[in-house]
């Protein structure tokens, strides 16, 4: 398989970036987004040309390092998956991909791909945690905790925080993502000590870091590589109106 790639190429933060062109040549159906990029990179070092720079880390779907602006789509346009388990078998061949990195003023670019996505650790670090000291493990049965609530903190523990919803969400909203932290604490008996204090200061770092509000759209849940639900976020807002009212 053969494509014409548009990567937007910028040298750091301060530098203007634009588009440049690049050709992928005799690329294998089964490469993963991230092998073609490896390909492209190799050619640019024979000539002794500055490689693309891309965040990577696990290429399992797993951390969440690898978010990409594939063809006006967050991932690409394979539903569920993240870039680096996208296959190229799902472009056609000898079409022209483009790639940007994340859109969004709490995620500046550091350099060509690569964006600063440290907004979303201070959000954690402000309360998206349990401050007690546990001490060893309990027994997996001394906390009783009814089947539904345990699979649905599950579910919204699958994020992995890559930033996929803020780029997608035209308003650079980080719901989302905080909203699935919020939940998975709020549903279960661990996290309702903090509950109260938990939602404010998660929403107060949210907006001091330049995050958006909800568009409504959806977005966000249609590009998620791990399909978070968008009931999250009404639970985070049932969670912050029961800590004014409360």
């Amino acid at each position: 398989m053969n494509f014409i790639l548009k990567i937007w190429r910028q040298k750091d933060r301060n530098s203007k970036g634009k588009f440049e062109e690049y050709k992928a040549i005799d690329i294998s159906p089964d490469m993963s987004f991230l092998e073609m990029l490896d390909a492209i990179n190799r050619d640019l070092a024979k000539q002794d040309a500055e490689v693309i720079a891309f965040d990577h880390d696990c290429r399992e779907g797993i951390c969440g390092s690898c978010g990409l602006f594939i063809n006006g789509r967050a991932h690409g346009p394979q539903h569920g998956v993240t870039t680096c388990e996208l296959r190229m078998r799902h472009f056609k061949d000898g079409g022209t991909i483009v790639v940007e990195p994340w859109r969004a003023k709490a995620f500046p670019v550091i350099k060509d791909l690569v964006v600063d996505r440290r907004a979303f650790e201070r959000i954690i670090q402000a309360g998206g945690y349990i401050s007690v000291d546990t001490g060893a493990a309990p027994e997996a049965s001394s906390i009783p905790i009814s089947k539904a609530n345990a699979e649905e903190a599950m579910d919204a523990a699958a994020c992995i925080g890559c930033g996929a919803c803020v780029a997608v969400c035209k308003n650079s909203s980080a719901m989302l993502f905080m909203s699935a932290k919020i939940s998975q604490l709020a549903l279960l008996p661990q996290g309702h000590p903090e509950r109260k204090i938990r939602v404010h200061r998660m929403v107060e770092q949210m907006d001091k870091d330049g995050f958006g509000h909800c568009s409504n759209t959806y977005a966000c849940e249609m590009d998620c590589p791990k399909k978070i639900s968008v009931t999250h976020i009404a639970r985070m807002n049932r969670e912050f109106i029961r800590a004014k009212i409360f």
